[in-house]
Order: C-alpha cells, then sequence, then structure tokens
C-alpha cells in the first residue's frame, strides 16, 4: 500500500486546494475542540460539503478533535461527535483517551491518536492497539531508530510530520501562552510564545527558543522503506499558495519513489522549491539526532514575508482566464503556473484586464479580479508565482 500524503486545510477553500494538489487525505478542524482555534475551521456544513468533495476524488477526510479536555469542555461533545460523523467524517485525531472508547463503540469511524499524546515507545504502541487505536500519531521528538523499532515490534498503522512548523516544546504541550497571554495553548489558544523575542539586556542581541521548520524531502525514500504509513505536513494556518507548492512536491517526489524515478536532479529541485515557499529556514531535527543548537533560533531570527503567489485561476472562457489576484505583477513579466496535473509552465505576461475586460498594465490591488489571455488550457485553481526554476 502507498504510504498517505495528509494534508492540513484551515477552511473549505483550502481543503479542495490540497485534494486537488495530490493530497491522499485531509486532517480539518471544526468550530469546537480543535487546537487551532484561530483558523476559520469548517461548520458542520462546511464538513459535509468538504466530505462530499474529498469523497467524490478518492481522498479521505479527518477531524482533529485534539484538545485537551477539561471539565467544561466535555459538556456537548457527545453530540458533536455524532453530528460529525454524519456529515461524513473518516476518522477523529484525538488526544484524549476518554473518548476512545465512546467513538469505537457507537460509531464505524476510525480514531487516530494525535501528536499532542506525546507517544514516544512501543510498548504504548501496543497498549493503544488494544484499546483499538487505528492509527498513532508520534512525538515529533522520536527518532528514526525508533521509529522503525515500533512499527516492527507493533505493526500498527504509524503517522508522522515531514513538512511545517515544530513546537518548542514536548509535541505541542505547551503552556507558556496561558502564562504570557491567557490563552490556552491546550485548548485552541496558542499564541506562539515561543516564537517571541525577548530582551535580556540593553548588550545583548534578543532571545529566541523558537526552532527551525521541518523538511524531510530528503528522506522520503528512507521514511517509506521503514514502514511509516502516513506523512503529515503542518499548517491549518498556512495559505492556499503554500498547500499548493509543498503538496505537489511531495507528490512529486512520493510518486518517483515508487517509480523507481527519485534522480537526484528532480529531488534538487523539489527541494529549492520547498525552500522558495518557506519563510524560515529548514531541518531534519529529532529524526537523525537530538536536535541542538543548529536546529534553532536561539538569539533572534529573519522570517521573509513571501510574495510570489501572483494569482489564481478562478474562472476560464476558451483562453480568457479569470484570476483572483494576490501580489504585484505586470505585463511582461515573466511567471511560473503550477497545475494541478503537476505541471510548471514558464511563460511571459503578454496581456492583463481588469474585470470589465479594459486593458490594463499593472495588476496591484490585492484580491481584485482581473482577466489574462493564456494561450494553454490550464485547469482552474492553477496558480500564477513568481519564476521559481530560473
Amino acid at each position: 500500500m502507498k504510504v498517505e500524503l495528509l494534508s492540513p486545510a484551515g477552511d473549505l477553500e483550502r481543503l479542495k486546494i490540497a485534494c486537488i494538489y495530490g493530497a491522499d487525505a485531509i486532517y480539518i478542524g471544526g468550530r469546537d475542540y480543535s487546537l487551532r482555534a484561530n483558523a476559520n475551521n469548517f461548520s458542520i456544513e462546511d464538513i459535509r460539503s468538504g466530505c462530499s468533495f474529498a469523497h467524490g476524488l478518492g481522498k479521505k477526510v479527518y477531524l482533529a478533535l485534539n484538545i485537551v479536555f477539561h471539565n467544561e469542555d466535555i459538556d456537548g461533545v457527545y453530540d458533536y461527535i455524532k453530528d460529525v460523523v454524519e456529515a461524513g467524517i473518516d476518522a477523529f485525531i484525538v488526544s484524549d483517551l476518554f473518548l476512545v472508547r465512546y467513538i469505537k463503540s457507537n460509531f464505524q469511524v476510525e480514531v487516530h491518536l494525535s501528536t499532542q499524546a506525546s507517544v514516544t515507545n512501543y510498548l504504548s504502541v501496543n497498549f493503544l492497539k488494544n484499546e483499538k487505536i487505528d492509527r498513532v500519531v508520534l512525538a515529533r521528538e522520536v527518532n528514526r531508530h525508533d521509529i522503525k523499532e515500533i512499527i516492527e515490534k507493533t505493526g500498527m498503522d504509524i503517522e508522522v510530520f515531514i513538512h511545517g512548523a515544530m513546537c518548542t516544546f514536548v509535541s505541542g504541550r505547551c503552556v507558556l501562552s496561558n502564562y504570557f497571554t491567557n490563552r490556552d495553548s491546550n485548548r485552541g489558544g496558542c499564541a506562539q510564545v515561543c516564537r517571541f523575542c525577548f530582551d535580556i539586556n540593553e548588550e545583548e542581541e534578543p532571545f529566541s527558543m523558537a526552532v527551525k521548520d521541518l523538511n524531510m524531502a530528503s528522506y522520503i525514500k528512507d521514511m517509506i522503506e521503514i514502514g511509516i504509513r502516513s506523512f503529515k505536513i503542518e499548517g491549518r494556518m498556512r495559505s492556499p499558495f503554500y498547500l499548493a507548492v509543498v503538496l505537489s512536491s511531495y507528490r512529486r517526489i512520493i510518486d518517483a519513489v515508487y517509480e523507481n524515478k527519485l534522480t537526484d536532479d528532480l529531488l534538487e529541485k523539489e527541494l529549492k522549491i520547498l525552500a522558495r515557499v518557506s519563510n524560515r529556514e529548514n531541518s531534519t531535527h529529532f529524526y537523525f539526532k537530538e536536535a541542538g543548537v543548529d536546529d534553532q533560533y536561539y538569539i533572534g531570527r529573519h522570517e521573509n514575508s513571501n510574495q510570489d503567489y501572483l494569482g489564481i485561476i478562478l474562472e476560464k472562457d476558451n483562453n480568457l482566464y479569470t484570476i483572483r489576484q494576490r501580489n504585484y505583477f505586470k505585463v511582461h513579466d515573466k511567471v511560473e503556473i503550477i497545475t494541478p496535473n503537476m505541471d510548471i509552465i514558464s511563460l511571459e505576461i503578454d496581456n492583463l484586464y481588469n474585470e470589465h475586460l479594459e486593458e490594463i498594465e499593472v495588476a496591484n490591488q490585492a484580491d481584485s479580479i482581473i482577466k489574462i489571455k493564456f494561450n494553454y488550457d490550464l485547469p482552474l485553481f492553477s496558480m500564477i508565482r513568481k519564476p521559481y526554476l530560473e
């Protein structure tokens, strides 16, 4: 069975983008009980629509129900579980074990144990297997040797993160936000205090405990060979453009591994793409060794705002395409178009029109509607970006 590529989605638009740009499954959060309270998240109707769209493409949808429950959080959760099962979800991602027996006793859906549960050893995994857990998302601190041993000694379906932001603390179990901002990190209120910069004194540079992002693209073949069943990308707060770029890169790498076509040139190209779309440096963190000073920003940090995303195709009429514009570009600019078919097309912008089909020279108003004539048959949801592969 081919490894699963699992994408985040913070809303219905992102779920659709994830589906058509290569994800096998999508994890989402509802309006309640999810650790990303600041994301738009999904109403019950959104969940129903998203599941229908995903299932129509042969994809799965997992719902994060992974807050650390306090007494007041329990009211209403059983009714909510029933509602989202009826809406069509394929699995729950939970961190609190009281949910497991209730869900497995009453519904025909999978239960995945969240990385928030901080599972790091095979005895815990075997215990969870006996409790009818279908999949364990291992703690982010587990190294390659231990992942392999866990798989060999349990036969459990194991999921690990392969790309995106990392928490400074044990698999996300952090209370800095509680102390600094009175927002509960483990009930959806994380203020990302670990990314703050702190002034120690006037003479020293600001101190940071932030870590670099995770990037396992170079080791996907190895991770497949040791038996990992699901590769998870972080980022329910990430943009549709970020998801499209990251998913399509990992899709190409994974497919190349299975087709025995992974070359150094292909990997180098995908690493360049992944580095360009990220706004932080990358690391493999704990996979090969204990993470250290090279895996973090301990004296300040630099995060580059990415303005590569130029627009997305919403409609087409023959060769006239309606675009929702995102960042500044103009006639005669060289651009690339990435498509859900995994194509990357390089071209020059020959024309621009406003929504009334009046010629313009510059697209410079974010989220405005513009039109462009392309001599290509481009799928809807193709995205225009600044050149990555020059």
